[in-house]
Protein backbone atom coordinates (compact mmCIF):
# COMPACT_ATOMS: atom_id res chain seq x y z
CA UNK A 1 0.00 0.00 0.00
CA UNK A 2 1.55 3.76 -1.00
CA UNK A 3 1.45 6.62 0.85
CA UNK A 4 -1.85 7.83 -0.83
CA UNK A 5 -3.98 4.96 0.28
CA UNK A 6 -2.35 4.96 3.92
CA UNK A 7 -3.61 8.18 4.67
CA UNK A 8 -6.51 7.81 2.73
CA UNK A 9 -7.63 4.71 4.68
CA UNK A 10 -6.49 6.52 7.91
CA UNK A 11 -8.89 9.57 6.90
CA UNK A 12 -11.73 7.11 6.80
CA UNK A 13 -11.01 5.51 10.32
CA UNK A 14 -10.03 8.72 12.07
CA UNK A 15 -13.48 10.09 10.16
CA UNK A 16 -15.24 6.97 11.26
CA UNK A 17 -13.64 7.53 15.26
CA UNK A 18 -14.97 11.01 15.06
CA UNK A 19 -11.05 12.13 15.42
CA UNK A 20 -12.00 15.71 13.66
CA UNK A 21 -8.26 17.22 14.35
CA UNK A 22 -6.66 14.38 12.97
CA UNK A 23 -9.03 13.75 9.77
CA UNK A 24 -8.52 17.85 9.46
CA UNK A 25 -4.99 17.34 9.18
CA UNK A 26 -4.78 13.97 6.71
CA UNK A 27 -7.53 16.12 4.85
CA UNK A 28 -5.44 18.92 4.10
CA UNK A 29 -2.44 16.31 3.22
CA UNK A 30 -4.60 14.62 0.63
CA UNK A 31 -5.07 18.63 -0.77
CA UNK A 32 -1.62 19.45 -0.62
CA UNK A 33 -0.85 16.24 -2.86
CA UNK A 34 -3.30 16.68 -4.82
CA UNK A 35 -2.27 19.90 -5.65
CA UNK A 36 1.26 18.91 -6.24
CA UNK A 37 0.01 16.40 -8.68
CA UNK A 38 -1.63 19.19 -10.45
CA UNK A 39 1.50 20.77 -10.50
CA UNK A 40 3.32 18.32 -12.10
CA UNK A 41 1.04 17.20 -14.29
CA UNK A 42 0.85 14.01 -12.60
CA UNK A 43 -3.12 13.93 -12.03
CA UNK A 44 -3.43 10.40 -14.16
CA UNK A 45 -0.28 8.62 -12.95
CA UNK A 46 -0.27 9.73 -9.51
CA UNK A 47 2.87 10.92 -7.28
CA UNK A 48 6.04 8.74 -6.88
CA UNK A 49 6.27 7.88 -2.61
CA UNK A 50 9.37 9.75 -3.18
CA UNK A 51 8.07 12.94 -4.33
CA UNK A 52 4.97 12.22 -1.96
CA UNK A 53 8.14 11.94 0.78
CA UNK A 54 8.98 15.51 0.13
CA UNK A 55 5.73 17.12 0.00
CA UNK A 56 4.76 15.51 3.32
CA UNK A 57 8.35 16.22 5.04
CA UNK A 58 7.43 20.14 3.87
CA UNK A 59 4.11 19.96 5.40
CA UNK A 60 6.11 18.55 8.91
CA UNK A 61 8.30 21.55 8.42
CA UNK A 62 5.48 23.88 7.98
CA UNK A 63 4.22 23.13 10.99
CA UNK A 64 7.01 22.79 12.90
CA UNK A 65 8.15 26.76 11.79
CA UNK A 66 4.50 27.80 12.63
CA UNK A 67 4.62 26.01 16.52
CA UNK A 68 7.73 27.99 16.85
CA UNK A 69 5.94 31.33 15.95
CA UNK A 70 3.38 30.51 18.09
CA UNK A 71 5.29 29.80 20.97
CA UNK A 72 6.99 32.99 20.93
CA UNK A 73 3.90 34.58 20.63
CA UNK A 74 2.59 33.08 23.90
CA UNK A 75 -0.28 31.45 21.78
CA UNK A 76 0.64 27.78 23.33
CA UNK A 77 -2.25 26.30 22.59
CA UNK A 78 -1.97 26.59 18.70
CA UNK A 79 1.41 25.94 18.83
CA UNK A 80 0.52 22.39 20.34
CA UNK A 81 -1.93 21.71 17.76
CA UNK A 82 0.83 22.46 15.29
CA UNK A 83 3.10 19.97 16.60
CA UNK A 84 0.12 17.55 16.80
CA UNK A 85 -0.66 17.85 13.05
CA UNK A 86 3.83 17.36 12.49
CA UNK A 87 3.51 14.00 14.57
CA UNK A 88 0.22 12.95 12.44
CA UNK A 89 2.33 13.65 9.34
CA UNK A 90 5.40 12.11 10.43
CA UNK A 91 3.33 8.95 10.97
CA UNK A 92 3.94 8.23 6.78
CA UNK A 93 7.74 9.63 6.63
CA UNK A 94 10.86 7.88 7.40
CA UNK A 95 12.20 7.54 10.45
CA UNK A 96 14.88 10.44 11.06
CA UNK A 97 18.54 9.81 10.89
CA UNK A 98 20.43 10.57 14.04
CA UNK A 99 23.21 13.14 14.49
CA UNK A 100 25.49 10.92 14.89
CA UNK A 101 23.98 9.06 11.59
CA UNK A 102 24.23 12.48 9.84
CA UNK A 103 27.60 13.30 11.04
CA UNK A 104 28.82 9.84 9.73
CA UNK A 105 27.34 10.28 6.46
CA UNK A 106 28.06 13.91 6.21
CA UNK A 107 32.39 12.69 6.79
CA UNK A 108 32.36 10.38 4.44
CA UNK A 109 30.79 13.01 2.03
CA UNK A 110 33.57 15.27 2.89
CA UNK A 111 36.24 13.31 2.05
CA UNK A 112 34.98 11.49 -1.06
CA UNK A 113 34.64 15.27 -2.21
CA UNK A 114 37.33 16.47 -0.77
CA UNK A 115 35.62 19.50 0.57
CA UNK A 116 37.89 21.81 2.85
CA UNK A 117 36.09 24.90 2.43
CA UNK A 118 32.93 26.68 3.13
CA UNK A 119 32.71 27.24 -0.60
CA UNK A 120 32.39 23.15 -0.91
CA UNK A 121 29.12 23.14 1.41
CA UNK A 122 26.62 23.34 -0.75
CA UNK A 123 27.71 20.55 -2.42
CA UNK A 124 28.09 18.38 0.46
CA UNK A 125 24.90 19.03 1.98
CA UNK A 126 23.52 17.99 -2.47
CA UNK A 127 25.31 14.17 -2.02
CA UNK A 128 24.22 13.93 1.82
CA UNK A 129 20.59 14.90 0.81
CA UNK A 130 20.70 12.51 -2.31
CA UNK A 131 21.65 9.39 -0.28
CA UNK A 132 19.71 10.50 2.90
CA UNK A 133 16.53 12.00 0.95
CA UNK A 134 13.37 12.68 3.55
CA UNK A 135 15.40 10.71 6.50
CA UNK A 136 17.52 13.87 7.01
CA UNK A 137 16.01 17.44 7.59
CA UNK A 138 17.61 19.67 5.57
CA UNK A 139 18.07 22.11 8.02
CA UNK A 140 20.39 20.15 10.56
CA UNK A 141 22.27 18.76 7.66
CA UNK A 142 23.35 22.52 6.50
CA UNK A 143 24.12 23.05 10.64
CA UNK A 144 26.04 19.72 10.76
CA UNK A 145 28.01 20.60 7.27
CA UNK A 146 28.86 24.05 8.00
CA UNK A 147 30.29 23.25 11.46
CA UNK A 148 32.43 20.22 9.84
CA UNK A 149 33.65 22.66 7.04
CA UNK A 150 34.34 25.83 9.62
Amino acid sequence: MDIEQRIDTDLKSAMLAGDKDKAETLRGLKSALHNAAIAQSAQETGLSDDQTQKILASEAKKRTEAAELYQKAGELDRADKELAEKAAIEVYLPAQMSDEELSRLIDKHISALNASAMADMGKVIGAVKAEAGAAADGATVARLVKEKLQ
